[in-house]
């Protein structure tokens, strides 16, 4: 249920805080007192345009909240998905913020998470239906007006099943679509990919290290002759001439092994130079073999080269490495094979295909024929309340039609609703065609269209807050009765909030609200409150007869006794 709407800086509207019951809600006022924009600003809230006019003169922003307590299994599969995903937490409640600047640039949030503007239309449309003269009615688009009708109907596990099987067909449409695209080049591409398969076959491609160590030994061989000269050089100086190192190191021995003869602080500096001897012979060995060993060969360091031409070859047609080139032979290889048996699976998918047809072809006439006889059991129903609601002689009509197609054996087109398509349409005046309840000019009457909808189909529709402005246009005494005890019995599932004009509706209301326009300063400001005993008898007297005297009082003490409040 919506709990409570604070609004700040919005048109006349200074700061006002409004709290809503369970149940039946009435707001009601002297003409002009602000009403509707009460109705203007929760519109905002819940996603509708903004402009900046709206914002209260003198003021940087105008500032809506509304919170509702909700429950979680309320919102759609997406909405819920948006709230996990984006880490929004409900168990305590929702609030929906928009703010408006003057230029018109507006702020969304939810529960203190910024979102975009649709984004919050989509959420409040799990939440609250404002039905009059605004935009904010889910039951104009024609998609919820099947959802509803499904719902009510109890037909949403066919349409599921629908759903699924045209999914399905779809999926193999694509395959085929996919296959039949590569048929279409299917002798080039079969050649295209035995010849790539046999290049990279040819190069035997095994090891994803070989490239590195191609390229460490084409190093080495290119730098052949530059190394076998260094060798040498070390050689010779370390070990080889009569001035070598080592001989050098012979002559430091014997002085350091005489100096520890007679001071044996020397024997360390002793221990250490007999240490490095060896170590040096070590190295010098090392040096002469790898002199001896270095073999400038121009041929191998040709096929090194080449080897690496190969690879990178390979490399800048099927991947960055050896692994992505093997990988994408793999891939090849089962693309040929796919190729090869394409035909093959073009018969089978032709024949799941046409299984998934006459399938989808019985559960959608089956899910059609019960839509129809539905909604010729709904028509008359809302007929019926719509002569009560004082528009007598009113047509409505469900329409359920089917486009032609190939989805279906018996050659209709199809969607994952099935192959309907439903629009509820409605003639208000004797002689005037049926139209689509969308063009339905009137606030009132489309207020009461939804009424008397919501009133049959209430069990179909989860939407748990329903908003009733101009309601009340062009009706009164008994009719006026009707809408009351209607909208009383229609706020026994769900909270109903209704702006009214007539003393026989808000008389029927839990929760009275009342509205006036003051001037504090020298600006207006509206203040809205709770009345109750004495207040409300007052106001509904001045709904009764404009004024409030003797006679107006005890007629309204006698409507609220009749209607128990």
């Amino acid at each position: 249920m919506l709990h409570e709407l604070h609004i700040r800086n919005f048109s006349i509207i200074d700061d006002i805080t409004v709290e809503f019951e369970k149940g039946f809600n009435v707001i009601t006022g002297e003409t002009g007192a602000g009403k509707s924009v009460i109705i203007n600003a929760l519109s905002l809230a819940l996603g509708e345009r903004a402009s900046g006019d709206v914002v209260r003169s003198g003021e940087k922003e105008a500032v809506i909240e509304a919170f509702f307590d909700v429950s979680p299994g309320l919102f759609s599969p997406r909405n819920a998905l948006f709230f996990k995903e984006n880490g929004i937490d409900i168990s305590d409640g929702l609030v929906l913020k928009r703010g408006i600047t003057p230029q018109g640039r507006s702020k969304a949030y939810v529960n203190g998470a910024m979102v975009n503007v649709q984004r919050l239309s989509e959420i409040s449309g799990d939440l609250i239906d404002v039905h009059g003269q605004y935009e904010h009615q889910s039951l104009l688009s024609t998609e919820s007006q099947m959802d509803l009708l499904d719902s009510y109907g109890g037909l949403l596990p066919l349409r599921r099943k629908v759903s699924d099987i045209y999914e399905s067909i779809l999926s193999l449409r694509q395959q085929k679509h996919t296959l039949t695209e590569k048929e279409k080049e299917r002798s080039r591409r079969l050649d295209m990919l035995r010849f790539q398969i046999s290049e990279i076959d040819a190069a035997q491609l095994s090891d994803p290290a070989e490239e590195e160590a191609l390229m460490d030994e084409g190093k080495i061989l290119a730098n052949a002759g530059r190394l076998a000269e260094l060798a040498h050089q070390a050689y010779e100086s370390l070990y080889a001439s009569d001035a070598s190192c080592l001989s050098s190191l012979s002559a430091i021995l014997r002085s350091i092994r005489e100096m520890a003869g007679i001071d044996g602080s020397a024997k360390e500096a002793l221990k250490s130079a007999e240490e490095a001897v060896p170590l040096l012979e070590e190295t010098a060995y090392f040096l002469r073999d790898y002199r001896d060993r270095i073999d400038f060969s121009p041929e191998r360091l040709e096929r090194c080269q080449e080897r690496l031409e190969t690879i990178k070859g390979l490399k800048r047609k099927y991947g960055a490495s050896i692994d992505e080139v093997l990988s994408y032979k793999d891939s090849a290889v089962r693309e040929m094979d796919e190729l090869l048996h394409s035909g093959e699976r073009l018969e089978s998918i032709d024949r799941d295909l046409q299984e998934l047809k006459l399938n989808l072809t019985g559960a959608a006439n089956d899910l059609s024929a019960k839509r129809k006889s539905l909604a010729s059991l709904i028509e008359s129903k809302i007929e019926g309340e719509l002569s009560e609601l004082s528009m007598p002689g009113t047509k409505f009509s469900i329409q359920v039609l089917q486009e032609k197609g190939d989805d279906t054996a018996d050659g209709f087109s199809a969607t994952h609703a099935g192959i309907d398509n439903i629009e509820f349409l409605i003639s208000p005046n004797v002689g005037e065609k049926l139209k689509p309840v969308a063009k339905i000019a009137s606030g009132g009457e489309l207020s009461r269209v939804m009424l008397a909808l919501k009133g049959i189909m209430a069990k179909g529709d989860k939407i748990p807050v329903l908003i009733f402005d101009e309601i009340d246009a062009g009706i009164g005494g008994r009719a006026a009765e009707t809408v009351g005890e209607k909208l009383r019995s229609l706020a026994a599932s769900r909270q109903i909030i209704s702006i009214t004009h007539l003393p026989q509706i808000a008389s029927r209301a839990r929760n009275h609200l009342k509205i006036e326009k003051k001037t504090k300063g020298k600006r207006t400001i509206v203040h809205i409150s709770r009345i109750d005993k004495d207040e409300r008898t007052a106001e509904v007297a001045r709904m009764l007869s404009g004024n409030i005297s003797d006679t107006s009082l005890k007629h309204a003490q006698e409507l609220l006794r009749k209607t128990g409040k």
